[in-house]
This record gives C-alpha cells, structure tokens and sequence, in this order.
C-alpha cells in the first residue's frame, strides 16, 4: 500500500498572509489532505486491481485548493487540470464523485465511466469535460470567455439558449470569469500561444494558471521550455496580467489568485498564474519517476511537499495544535474509507449504453421534423449566393449564431465599411453578412485552424451556435486533434452533461483547373470516420440551402462541406426556398431514374456522372443517378433500391481510389446485397496521388466523364 502523505515536516518560510481567518486556512489545509488521501487511496485500489488507472494531483494541492476559493461555484467556467483534484473538490465535488471516476462507475458525474478518472466534469458547477489531449482545453476557454462577453450584450441569445436542450445548464452571471489550467507541458502546445493571442487581442475574462512541476512526464523544464520559464516567455503579451509565486505555499497563492481574479472580473483582459508546484509521486501508475530523477531530486521535491509545510505552519502559528491536526486527519482518512466503500460497490455502466449520446437524443436531424417543404420565389442563386441568403435568414431567426474565420468579415476595420464593397469570405460566402449583423456576430479570426474549431467549441459548449468556417479544406489539418478528440466526442466523453453543435463549413476539392495540391484536396473519408460528427456535401444550391439550415438547427456537430468547383456554376442554381426550408440528413436524391446500372456519388462527380449518362443514352444505355449529398449519415435504404433495381452498381467519387469514401459503400454493398449484383461493385475516383496545377494534369488525375462512360460500359460487359 503506497501511502506517501505524510513526510518529515518541512520548515516553512514564507510570510503570513493577512486577513486570512482561521477558519479559512484549516478548510485549505482539510481539502488540500483530503486530495492527497484521495489519491493514495486510488493508488492503493489500482495496485488491488479494483481501478484501471492512477493520476495524481500530489503537490499541486495548495495552488489549486487555493484558487476554489475565488471562483464562483456554478457561475464562472471551469476548464480544469488532471491534477485539479483539489480544484475540484472545493467547488463542490464530492470524494465519492471523484472516486466513481475511478472505478469507472455509471454515476460518475464526468463521464459515467467514458474516460479515465481526474478527466474532471462536472455540469452543475461548471467544470467542463477534458480530455486527455493536452493543450486542447486553452483555445475552447478563449471561446467560452467570448461567450460570456457575448451574453453581456446579448441577452436575447442567452434565453434562446436556455430553451435548446441542456439549457439547464446554459447560465451566465455579472462578472463571471474562466478558469484554465494546464501544466507546464501544455504550454509547448501550439493552442496555448493561439490562445494567448486571442485572449489579449479581445482582452478576454480569461485566467490561465499554468501548475509547473518542472517535468512533462520525464522531460525537465530546460527542455520543454526555452530559459526555463513559461512567464518569461509571455510578457510581451499587452494587457497579460502576469505573476509567478510558490504554489505549495498557500499563503504565496492566496495573494496571486486573488489579485488575478480580481483583474480578470473587472474586464482588464487575462490574467496567467505561473505556479511552481512538486510532484512528489511519478507522473502516474503508468510511470516509474525514478528512472529518470536522481534520488537527491526526490528529497528535494518531498521537502517542499505542501502538505507537510501547511500542517508545520499551522503548528507554529498556533491555529492547530498536533493533537488537532491529527483529529482533522483522522476524519477525513475516514471520508475517504466510507466513500471508496461506496464507490466499490457502484454500478457500473449498463453495456447497451456505448452508444448513448453519440448524437444528440433530443434533436435527430434524419427525421421528418427536417423535412419541410421548400416555397421556391426570385431569381436563380448559384450555391455560394445560397450559402449567404441561408446563413442571413438563420441569423435574423437565431441570435445565437456568430459566424467567424479567416475573411469571413466585409472588413475587420469597420471605418472602412464606408469606403469599400467588402470582402466576405475568399468566396463571397459570407458577403454582407457583417454588414446586417454587426462586428460581434460575424468576424474575422487570426490565422489559425485549431483556435478556429477550439474557439467554436468552447462557445457551443456554452450555448451559443456557432457557424465557423475553414478557408480550405486543405488547411484543415492543425485543427484535426479538436475536431477528432474534442468536437465529435464532447457529449459522449461527457455521458451527455456537455455538447458542442458547431457547424464547421469547408470549401472542399478541385477541378479548378490551377488548383494543384494544396487548393484541390478531397478526403471527406476521413471525417465520416469521426463517431459523432455529421457530414454533408450537397451538389445543388437548393440542397445547399435545405441542408446547411438543417446543420444550423441540428444538436449535433457538423462538417458542412462546399465544393468550390460548384460554387457558381449555372447548372445547379435554385431559387430561394424560404426560411424553413429543411432537407434531412441520410436522405439521397435521385437524379436521374435508370434501369440498366447505378452511380451512387455526390459532390463535382455528380453533373460528370449527369453528363455521362446523356451520352449513354443516346447509345441506349439507362443509368439511374443517386446523390447521397448526406455522407454521415448516408441512405442505405436508397442505395439497396437502387442496386436492387438495376443489378449493376458504380460508386464514383473524387477523393483518391484507396480508403476513399466510396470504398465503404462498395464494401457494405458486396457484403449485404451480394444475392442482388449482376456485377462486381466497382469503383471510379482519383488516382492514388496528388492533384496537380496543370489542367491537363489534373484532367487525368480526377474522375472525369470518359471515365464514368468507360467503367458504365465495362461494367455492363460482365
């Protein structure tokens, strides 16, 4: 049993704090025993094999322990640490709670069971779900501050808010502030600086607090940082509010936290807590600290324990006797007995429940509520107009949706907005729509994909609907880790207690003629491999409109994604549907009816697999032409028709010929509709490489309309 608690009392030296009551300080001193009990007993359950795994918050407890008593349980937003077990318990909750994580029990009020424990989430007292990414958590704050700027002046968005599901837990309060801690690790991660300049350029109610145990796991400070010193590194940051302090020292910190919060509540802008904690223990069950720090580094570390230094201090001082010390021990040793027994004993999550909360159990977004008819009116919009005209009818409908990314704005600079047309995305996607709505609900953001996506997060977490947007889908991938591990897991990491309906559009794929690699990427695969995260891609302005509008009232998030190629192109304009025109998802549209084979596809390939079929028919041959236009989730039931009808099926797409998006349907075709195929299933996309710049390059490269009249008449031989 590894119960390392108690060491040699240390001496203290430190000056007493004033005005700090008795009463006060023996609370600091009970939650900060009562976190590191918490931990010995987990470690002595995981070496029991009764729990999976062990992280522990051991010397971090006074800065942490501390910093609960200026937040505002309930009221101001709580993106915590794994080692924030002190935090935590503070704000309200409880030893059980903290240990019903551990054994992954189903009450487990972070994750019921979902995530490892010291994941901390708690929905009452607005601590936010984490996940075990590091970094990730700093962009998602900056979005939740701007979230309570935003409520500030927009108090109609925060009642439409309250009325969306989980709006039980939408709140906001004069003054409230965001907490956001990390280790020193963390800071190396690209979010932190993101999040930085984010928070200093809008003067954010934001208050970082980075707990330096001097090692990431194994590697030392000296490495992971230049100079040593992540304070060093930020001053140039304006308006930062900045200070460094003993954060074993729960006096030091007192001083620290108070003068921060103070700063970050009356609007200053963000304040960073540079905190220099210990970790006596190793990094977790999982770690062995010994083999990389020397056994005089270790008696250095227990010598600056806070526990025992605080129990010193309060001998000394007179506030506790021994005798009392000890009782005081003694009754929370057996809090922690009492609530193990009780976590032990809990129930676990029921099997039938891991596919609870994928998707939202409120709103589904494939059902006939999103089917409304469309009352077509005006002249002819091609799809970018269409994306304009749906976005400004869904804005005047719903204050909380903000629109932001790079360029999104007419101009960032309002002064001008007298002086020139006005940009509106690199598409003209977003045109006029600043103008309409204001510089707070549409808005230009720095370049930086991971901020965008994280910013957007954090804002939907707090009720807000964000529409973001990535200028290219080429330029999606630093942004990958918060749609991948943050956006599409929130509500099930959280067992439901939190969500983040973002609506992400992206102007995807080529055929552009001079895009060439970077400017011409498919790889929609990727993202329909992503548990909780809706893709679509519609091919008409019409289906533009009924599904982005369907993405906006969804409760799910979702990857909407635009083909640039189709963006103004004569052939597919509509005209405007009206303001509740909604189209399902997972509901495909025929094209064309035809008897002699299938094309199942979507996006540019649509109109090729259109233009093919004309040509064929003039030779006799009949295709029938399904657009799944909803990828995740897509129309099985249309696709089984439609095989069933003709006997022969081709799946074309854009993206590349292996572990493309097609290769799936071709997959479950031949697996679940084998009886029914004439044919083998075959496959028409991109070659197995990049698009290149030259046209004539790229004419090969991508799927074109020889290729589909090709693969028809070859398939029709068999």
């Amino acid at each position: 049993m590894a119960l390392q608690t108690r060491v040699k009392l240390a001496k203290l030296d430190a000056p007493k704090v004033h005005g700090l009551d008795h009463d006060t300080l023996i609370r600091i001193y009970r939650t900060m025993y009562l976190s590191r009990r918490l931990d010995d007993r987990e470690i002595q359950l995981k070496r029991q094999n009764k729990i999976y795994f062990q992280i522990s918050s051991a010397g971090h407890e006074a800065i942490s322990a501390v910093m609960g008593l200026f937040l505002r349980p309930g009221t101001d937003w709580i993106y915590s640490y794994y080692r924030d077990r002190a935090l935590c318990l503070t704000l309200g909750m409880t030893p059980l709670e903290t240990l019903l994580a551990a054994v992954g029990a189903k009450d487990d009020p972070s994750s019921g069971g979902r995530q490892m424990p010291s994941h901390w989430g708690h929905p009452k007292w607005n601590i936010v779900n984490r996940s075990s990414c590091t970094g990730t958590q700093f962009v998602q704050a900056v979005g939740a501050a701007e979230a309570t700027l935003y409520y500030e002046a927009h108090p109609k968005a925060l009642g439409q808010a309250k009325k969306a599901p989980l709006g039980e837990y939408v709140n906001h309060e004069r003054g409230e502030i965001v907490y956001v801690s990390s280790g020193d690790g963390a800071t190396s991660e690209g979010e932190f600086w993101e999040s930085l300049n984010a928070a200093c350029a809008m003067k954010l109610p934001l208050l970082y607090v980075v707990e330096d145990n001097g090692y990431a796991i194994s590697v030392p400070i000296e490495v992971q940082t230049a100079g040593g010193s992540i304070s060093k590194l930020v001053r140039g940051f304006p308006g930062l509010h900045l200070s460094e302090c003993d954060g074993t020292n729960p006096l030091e910190c007192y001083s620290v936290c108070k003068e921060a919060v103070h700063y970050c509540r009356e609007r200053r802008g963000p304040a960073l807590i540079h905190a220099h904690v210990t970790r006596p223990y190793s990094h977790s069950l999982s770690d062995d600290e010994k083999l990389y720090k020397s056994p005089e580094e270790r008696e250095e570390e227990a010598r600056r324990d806070p526990i025992s230094k605080f129990s010193l201090f309060l001998v000394r001082e007179g506030i506790l006797d021994q005798k009392q010390i000890e009782a005081l021990e003694t009754e929370v040793d057996s809090e922690v007995r009492e609530a193990a027994d009780q976590a032990l004993v809990a129930e676990p999550p029921p099997i039938d429940s891991i596919l609870t909360n994928v998707y939202s159990p409120e709103v589904d977004p494939t059902s006939d509520m999103f089917g409304a008819e469309a009352h077509c009116h005006g002249a002819p919009k091609t799809m970018v107009e269409t994306v304009a005209a749906t976005l400004a009818d869904e804005m005047a409908r719903d204050e909380r949706i903000l629109v932001f990314g790079e360029d999104v704005a007419d101009a960032s600079r309002e002064e001008s907005l007298k002086e020139v047309k006005g940009k509106g995305g690199v598409f003209k996607a977003t045109s006029g729509l600043q103008r309409k709505y204001g510089a707070d609900r549409v808005f230009n953001t720095p370049l930086a994909e991971a901020s965008i996506v994280g910013r957007a997060i954090g804002m939907a977490t707090r009720g807000l609907k964000p529409v973001a947007e990535v200028q290219f889908f080429d330029y999606i991938w630093p942004a990958m880790m918060q749609i991948r591990d943050e956006l599409c897991v929130m509500r099930w990491r959280s067992n439901g207690s939190f969500k983040a309906p973002v609506v992400l559009r992206v102007a995807i794929g080529g055929y552009l003629t001079g895009g060439g690699v970077y400017h011409s990427q498919s790889g929609e695969s990727i993202f329909t491999h992503c548990p909780g995260l809706r893709v679509v891609m519609p091919s008409t302005a019409l289906d533009v409109a009924g599904l982005l509008r369907a993405a906006i009232r969804c409760d799910d998030p979702v990857m909407f994604l635009e083909h640039k190629h189709l963006y103004r192109q004569p052939y597919n304009r509509s005209e405007n549907p009206g303001p509740d025109f909604t189209i399902p998802f997972g509901k495909a549209r025929t094209v064309k009816e035809g008897s002699d084979l299938s094309i199942i596809t979507y996006g540019a390939v649509v109109h090729r697999a259109e233009v093919a079929a004309a040509q064929l028919l003039r030779e006799g041959i009949s295709v029938e032409i399904i657009d799944l236009r909803s990828l995740s989730p897509y129309d099985w039931e249309a696709i089984a028709a439609t095989v069933g009808k003709t006997h022969r099926v081709i799946v074309a797409y854009e993206d590349m010929l292996s572990w493309g998006y097609g290769a799936e349907i071709a997959a479950r075709i031949a697996d679940e509709l084998f009886d029914e195929l004439d044919a083998p299933v075959k496959r028409v996309a991109a070659m197995d490489t990049f698009c290149a710049y030259q046209p004539k390059l790229e004419d090969v490269i991508l799927p074109q309309v020889g290729h589909i009249t090709a693969a028809v008449k070859q398939l029709l031989e068999y």
